[in-house]
């Protein structure tokens, strides 16, 4: 696959996970990576050396997602020193997982402040850029669970839901500008948001009777920011294992 010569590139949530294994996918590819977390650096950290025992450039850029400000002050920083930005990876999420009929407020809000409203507090300043610049790669990390549902995890579903909804209408409103948005949606992958959950009823339930692995949606999120996935607009890629 090929890429742009001197690519920028904003990975958020990328101190572990699946986060973490695109930017130092990314980082493979000759891509400056900026590494944002939220607060655990050393985990960041572990990111940072791995992109740079690859002969990899990359640099932290602590900030909150679900803050706008700070969130518009950190693009502001990657601009002023790099002067665009080719590619943004929307990974940040958390999940809060219980039924409808006993999930509080804020389970419900933090999970769609982070998840949904923190596409939108980074990818606006983003946007504004790749519109100047004439180029960009978005891709959002959705879920099958946006795609199908989960019990348990309605708050969840409707982040994702809606991320995919923005993920086909932004493809359509800057897609003449050679600028392409699409969307990753993972399975069940081996990262910490799987910590609590049944994982022998889970891998029961996809067909490759295994849980996925961070680097198999890193390469499928990669290849679609390559010159090669120019004509890939508005769309949403499974990595799930056969679930849908």
């Amino acid at each position: 696959m090929t890429y742009g010569s001197n690519q920028v590139a904003l990975v958020t949530g990328a101190g572990r996970g699946i986060g973490k294994a695109i930017a130092i996918e990314l980082a493979k590819q000759n891509i400056f990576v900026y590494i944002n977390y939220l607060s655990n650096k050393v985990s960041a950290h572990k990111t940072l050396k791995k992109i740079n025992i690859n002969n990899g450039h990359a640099e932290l850029l602590p900030f909150d997602v679900t803050n706008t400000d700070e969130s518009l002050k950190a693009v502001k920083i990657i601009l002023q020193k790099t002067g665009r930005i080719d590619i943004l990876i929307n990974n940040a999420g958390i999940r809060d997982d219980k039924l409808l009929a006993m999930m509080k407020k804020d389970a419900w809000q933090n999970v769609i402040d982070t998840n949904l409203t923190g596409f939108y507090n980074v990818t606006k300043p983003v946007v504004k850029n790749m519109l100047k610049n004439r180029f960009g790669r978005i891709v959002n990390v959705v879920s099958t669970a946006g795609q199908m549902g989960n019990a348990g995890q309605v708050n969840y579903s409707a982040s994702k839901a809606g991320l995919i909804g923005a993920t086909k209408a932004l493809a359509r409103e800057i897609g003449n500008r050679n600028i392409t948005v699409n969307a990753v949606a993972p399975g069940f992958i081996e990262t910490q948001m799987l910590n609590g959950m049944n994982l022998d009823a889970i891998i029961d339930t996809i067909p490759a009777k295994r849980l996925g692995k961070p680097e198999e949606v890193a390469h499928a999120a990669v290849f679609l920011c390559s010159k090669e996935a120019a004509y890939v607009n508005g769309q949403v890629i499974g990595v799930n294992g056969g679930m849908i």
